[in-house]
Formats: C-alpha cells, sequence, structure tokens
C-alpha cells in the first residue's frame, strides 16, 4: 500500500450490503428477544444472534475506525481495498477474524479482537500511527458508553413498570456493552498483533519491530491462553466488570447475559 500526500478524494464511506443486512438481522434478533419473554429457549437463542450480530459489528467499526483514520492523513489506498466499506470479509481471513473471536467468547466470555486492516504507515508520522492505532479501541470504546448507558436506562425504565421485570434483551444488550469494554482494554495491551504495541512500535527500532513481527500473528492466542488461568482470568474479569459498574450497570446484568447467550448450555 502505498500513502500519497495529494488530497483526498474517493469514493468516500459506502457501507456493504453485506454490513447493511448483519445490522438489519442484528436489529431483528433484538425485537425478537425483546417480544420472546414468554418462550425462554426462543428468547436465548434470539439473544444469541443479537450479541453475535451486535459483535461482528462492533469488529467491523473497530477495523473501519482504523482505515478511516488513515484514508484522512492520506492513505487512499484503503479505499481501493475495501477497508471504507465495512464489509467483514475485507478484514482478513474470515474464519480467523469472525469465526475464531466468536468462538472465545462462546468458550470463555471474551472479547478479542479479529479482523485487522493491512496498513503501510512506514511514511506517516509517530503521531499519525498513534492516532490511526487508537482508533480502534476508541471505537470499542464509545459503544461501550452507549451500550451501557443505553442498559442503564432501560433496566431503570422497566423496573418502574409494571411487573419490575428486566427483559433478557437487556441482559444481552449489557454483556455485548461488557464485550465493548474488555475489548477496548485488550486492545491497548502492548503485545504484538494487538493495537497497544502498535502505540510503541513507532519508538521502537528497525531490528526490533523485525524480530517482534514474527510473534504478532500468535498474540492474541497468548492472550486468550493467559486468561484461561485461572487466577489470572479472576482479576481481570473484575476488573472489567469494575469499569461495568461505572456506568451503573451491575455486574450480574453481563453475567446473566452470558447466560442467556450460551442457549445450548
Amino acid at each position: 500500500m502505498h500513502v500519497r500526500s495529494r488530497s483526498l478524494r474517493g469514493p468516500g464511506v459506502r457501507p456493504s450490503p453485506l454490513f447493511l443486512a448483519i445490522v438489519a438481522a442484528t436489529a431483528a434478533a433484538g425485537v425478537a428477544a425483546w417480544n420472546l419473554e414468554g418462550s425462554l429457549t426462543a428468547m436465548r437463542v434470539a439473544v444469541f444472534f443479537m450479541v453475535v450480530g451486535g459483535w461482528v459489528i462492533s469488529l467491523c467499526l473497530h477495523e473501519f475506525a482504523h482505515a478511516y483514520t488513515a484514508y484522512r492523513h492520506g492513505d487512499t489506498d484503503v479505499a481501493a481495498r475495501g477497508y471504507l466499506t465495512l464489509n467483514p470479509l475485507r478484514y482478513t481471513h474470515p474464519v480467523l477474524s469472525l469465526l475464531l473471536p466468536v468462538l472465545f467468547i462462546a468458550i470463555g466470555g471474551i472479547g478479542l479482537p479479529g479482523g485487522a486492516v493491512y496498513l503501510q504507515t512506514g511514511h506517516l508520522s509517530p503521531a499519525v500511527r498513534r492516532r490511526i492505532s487508537l482508533a480502534g479501541p476508541l471505537t470499542n470504546a464509545v459503544l461501550a458508553v452507549v451500550l451501557l448507558v443505553s442498559v442503564h436506562f432501560l433496566a431503570g425504565t422497566e423496573a418502574g413498570a409494571p411487573g419490575g421485570a428486566t427483559r433478557g434483551v437487556v441482559y444481552g444488550l449489557a454483556f455485548l456493552g461488557f464485550l465493548q469494554v474488555m475489548a477496548a482494554v485488550l486492545n491497548l495491551l502492548p503485545i504484538p498483533g494487538l493495537d497497544g504495541y502498535a502505540l510503541l512500535e513507532p519508538h521502537l527500532s528497525p531490528s526490533t519491530r523485525r524480530s517482534v513481527a514474527q510473534f504478532a500473528p500468535f498474540g492474541i492466542i497468548a492472550v486468550f491462553a493467559l486468561l484461561t488461568i485461572r487466577q489470572v482470568n479472576a482479576v481481570f474479569f473484575d476488573i472489567i466488570y469494575r469499569i461495568v459498574e461505572v456506568f451503573g450497570v451491575p455486574r450480574a446484568f453481563s453475567a446473566i447475559g452470558y447466560m442467556l447467550f450460551r442457549f445450548w448450555a
């Protein structure tokens, strides 16, 4: 990929039909979960599809944020690569980018990043490269705030309604917000393959960058392996729950959302 210094021109942001279909399906699953309170199994299946769809959307937005920031700083080739279409199939391998992160959630409720956009950032200043790296985690942070504030509002509204019961869809949204907080935090870790390392990379020597690059494909797997250690998992999840609670969302909401998500269990 070549970084041009000429003025920014190009097709702009054009959401792909696939992305729009995922958004529509996720919204439909949310509506179904809201209206299926009378059938626990059906509601849990709807929550599952809502969370999976929401997670895939967040993966697309995360990678789009990286690409769009690079685009705004002169790298117009990202448009040619389809990175501005929000098409999940454009963000590396569909199995590693989509199925693996969903599997991480199903196995352990862990929101690890998936996709990636390949950017040639060597021509950019360290400040711009840091900005590009931060764009993804900041997107997850914004999504987390929107989701958790919505959960706090919906839970409060339902508590004052007749019956006072919280719908399953609210718990599902709480779990999705929990995953966004986790994704933002994990992405900022200074581990090869994650955005936190990309923040440090401009300050490393070329030889160090070359040596570390070979470990980048295994960074996410290493993080998942660490989080399977009970003591590490307990401390890390407690940190994420504490962040979620800042928004007035009890940690039980996320836990119940995860339970509903795993409809097969």
